[in-house]
């Protein structure tokens, strides 16, 4: 009896404590658990901005034309081949794609849809059975949650889904309690069906940041956040950079919207000094210095050594990102190599790895 009580007590959380158990089971990593590295779906030349289980963003000001860049990216996705400099894969079982937009009327969501379909080579004139287009605006926020999240329950093969206004997901922005609530989502949703969610969000119009803490929020956990922005020489061009990215940076690219309304690649475009600055300007590994490269490896080994690889690419990740370096796993391969060969910071003994191994440590080892 007295167990009996203990299992359907309710927690501070209200979750009971037969639900806590379950959660915590599922929740355990093990060193005898494997994982494949998750799918890459769609990448700007080659390097790779979106995966299967993760979430990103585009973001710029009003009428730098976010929507005709995420626009590219559907009709690439449902294409399977590059449109602008965006190359997409949805795999086998995975090839739904879902387009929710909450700020346009229905005519302005049919123009997207129809051009999305343009840009793909489909046909205009029928529903094309891979992709869902959904117009929330009238309804109120917690309302859009529950829509989207009865979508995904669905079990459509969603592979990619795109939030086109995800402040409308939200009462006030820079509310933190909801901005965590809705980044949770997103990272509950592509966990669970296994899919990339790619949100739209403005720029505050008078600095180049992400607006509200919704915008931070997005830019500590995305996968990748895009910046699209007016060329300052033409507005009639609009570029593409990553604000945040966590594999190898893109060359930044340009387009424009033809007489057909569908938009195309500037060819011959030069950026503005702007544009080149922010290319030039993002930190390399090599530009931090040894106290911060200690400081992170502190984070990620504490006292003890990590066995094997893979482990010490993604202690480092999370490490390096608590002292304001988030980058994904190619850099970390080569920001290891570096701290091994160059700084000595690192030391690899069979699948051991150690930070900061002093001689006697390192003799030690070596006679075990």
């Amino acid at each position: 009896m007295e167990n009996e009580k203990r299992t359907e007590r309710n927690t501070g959380t209200g979750i009971n404590e037969n639900r806590l158990s379950d959660i915590l089971i599922v929740s355990q990593i093990k060193a005898t658990d494997t994982y494949e590295t998750p799918p890459q779906i769609i990448w700007i030349d080659n390097s790779t901005i979106a995966t299967l289980g993760n979430f990103s963003a585009s973001t710029g000001k009003a009428k730098s034309k976010k929507t005709f860049n995420v626009s590219a990216i559907v009709a690439a996705s449902l294409a399977g081949r590059q449109i602008l400099n965006y190359r997409a894969h949805l795999p086998e079982g995975k090839q739904q794609v879902l387009y929710v937009d909450t700020e346009q009327s229905r005519f302005h969501c049919h123009n997207v849809l129809e051009r999305i379909l343009r840009l793909a080579g489909l046909p205009t004139t029928c529903d094309n059975e891979n992709l869902d287009f959904i117009c929330l605006r009238e309804y109120s926020p917690s309302v859009r949650i529950e829509v989207i999240d009865y979508a995904l329950r669905q079990g459509k093969g969603y592979g990619l889904v795109i939030i086109d206004g995800i402040r409308d997901l939200m009462l006030d922005i820079n509310s933190t309690g909801e901005s965590v609530e809705v980044i949770n989502k997103m990272m509950e949703w592509s966990s669970k069906y296994n899919l990339h969610i790619h949100c739209v969000l403005h720029l505050n119009k008078g600095d180049n940041n992400v607006r509200g803490h919704i915008g931070t929020e997005m830019s500590n956990k995305a996968e990748t956040v895009l910046v699209i922005s007016k060329s300052n020489e033409n507005p009639a061009i609009s570029e593409v950079h990553a604000l945040h990215i966590r594999e190898k940076e893109f060359k930044p690219f340009a387009f424009t919207v033809d007489e057909g309304g569908l938009p195309v690649m500037a060819e011959n475009h030069s950026f503005d000094g702007n544009a080149s600055e922010r290319s030039k300007n993002r930190t390399g590994f090599m530009n931090l210095s040894v106290e911060q490269h200690r400081e992170a490896l502190s984070i990620a080994f504490g006292d003890k050594p990590i066995k094997g690889f893979e482990n010490v690419l993604q202690a480092m990740m999370t490490a390096y990102e608590a002292i304001g370096f988030k980058r994904g796993r190619s850099v970390m391969i080569k920001l290891l190599q570096y701290l091994t060969d160059n700084l000595k910071l690192v030391i690899k003994r069979d699948k051991l790895f150690y930070y900061d191994v002093t001689p006697t440590e390192a003799m030690l080892f070596d006679e075990e």
